[in-house]
């Protein structure tokens, strides 16, 4: 229980934001201690890659999903058998 009331209070500072309506959808809670939003270029290029990381990612265990589901090995238990 401790540990749900711990992440419970992390969501406060979104949940004020979200009752005072500055929240967009985009993610931007207006962390930024290293100040990489700065340059808008850079921003959009980031996200981009991010974007294209997040994607390639899901791709990936997509696959190793359908690559269970059709031999019934795991990804670790079939390159052990190689």
């Amino acid at each position: 229980w401790q540990v749900l009331f711990f992440v419970g209070l992390l969501e406060v500072p979104f949940l004020l934001n979200l009752r005072n309506g500055s929240v967009d959808g985009t993610g931007n809670l207006g962390f930024d201690p290293l100040g990489l939003r700065q340059d808008e270029e850079e921003l959009a290029a980031n996200t981009l890659k991010e974007v294209k990381n997040g994607r390639l990612a899901m791709i990936a265990i997509s696959g190793m999903t359908h690559h269970y589901f059709l031999t019934g090995k795991g990804p670790i238990e079939f390159i052990t058998q190689i």
